[in-house]
């Protein structure tokens, strides 16, 4: 399930002569929509020599509870990119903000953020960043009825900025629970796209160079219950369950994300855990693992713009949460 549009490749408008492992490049689909195409991973990102922006994407569900310690781990010690965007689910009420500066200080500074009671999203820059912003604007789009009361507001927060004369749009969401609700989250998807930064449109301003979601997206498997899922995933063969995600199904179907790109989902499902753990649920409902946590990015001009994903991981080894965090490393080059 998911295009996938050679070994690596996805987006774009025309063949390179050397295509290298997960550059983004396209080919016009025969059925009239693209769906969400899987990129590969090129391990070896050259920071600061071949690329003019690097950015490091995660998200994370955190079940109400932090550490310092987890944020640490969260933004880890290598810190070879630009900018630094965080998509945080289910936040409890502590200073998030704060932390993740303590744990930044040495490298990055908060340029930007977007909350939502719990759905946050912060934006962290190199120190000198205010060089290269010409243009920072956030928003929000709360869905459903009184999920802020007890901690797990849905909708999306954003981020629009231009930055070294890339102009980006950063959406964090946190969409509808439970297998069955597919088209509630396909509506929710439409929705915050038509929705964020319409208050102030202007026909003549210019499109996004570059648009990254992020978030628990929170769509499941569908077609297979928990038992065989689980023996798949212990024996490695989780990338077997592909072809049973929702997320994927329903783009394929044309229903959303078209011509969005994701990297190939190598790493295990991301939900749902016991807390303090790597063992997957053992409660009374035993859920289906699912992937719920996801980055999915597009290039709105290939011509202009070479991007290349540079990883797609889950974190494991925390675990005060229910859900393991994604991370992302997208790394982008200007013609």
């Amino acid at each position: 399930m998911g295009n996938q549009a050679g070994k690596g490749f996805c987006g774009g408008s025309r063949l390179l002569k050397r295509r290298q492992k997960g550059f983004v490049h396209y080919q016009a689909p025969a059925n009239g929509h693209e769906g969400i195409r899987s990129v590969g991973v090129d391990h070896a990102c050259e920071f600061s020599t071949i690329s003019d922006l690097c950015i490091c994407i995660v998200t994370w569900n955190m079940n109400g509870k932090v550490s310092f310690e987890d944020l640490s781990e969260l933004v880890g010690k290598n810190r070879k990119f630009d900018l630094l965007v965080v998509g945080l689910q289910e936040v409890p009420r502590n200073n998030i903000a704060r932390m993740l500066k303590a744990a930044l200080l040495q490298t990055h500074i908060l340029i930007g953020k977007s909350i939502m009671q719990s759905l946050q999203l912060y934006l962290f820059g190199p120190k000198h960043a205010d060089l290269f912003i010409k243009e920072l604007n956030v928003d929000k789009h709360s869905i459903g009825g009184f999920g802020g009361i007890i901690g797990r507001k849905k909708g999306a927060v954003a981020i629009r900025i231009n930055y070294k004369g890339i102009l980006m749009s950063f959406i964090s969401c946190h969409l509808s629970a439970h297998a069955r609700n597919v088209e509630e989250r396909n509506s929710e998807c439409r929705h915050i796209s038509y929705s964020l930064f319409s208050k102030n449109w202007n026909p003549y301003a210019s499109q996004s160079h570059v648009t990254i979601w992020l978030g628990d997206l929170n769509y499941r498997l569908q077609g297979i219950d928990t038992n065989p899922a689980r023996h798949l995933i212990e024996k490695d063969l989780h990338t077997l369950l592909i072809d049973k995600d929702q997320l994927l199904q329903e783009a394929e179907q044309g229903q959303i994300f078209n011509g969005y790109c994701e990297g190939t989902l190598k790493f295990k499902p991301t939900y749902k855990y016991n807390v303090g753990s790597s063992d997957y649920d053992t409660s009374y409902k035993v859920r289906v693992p699912s992937w719920t946590d996801r980055v999915l990015f597009k290039i709105e001009d290939t011509e202009k713009i070479d991007a290349t994903l540079h990883a797609y991981e889950s974190l494991d080894d925390i675990h005060s949460s229910d859900h393991k965090p994604v991370k992302a490393h997208l790394c982008l080059r200007l013609r």
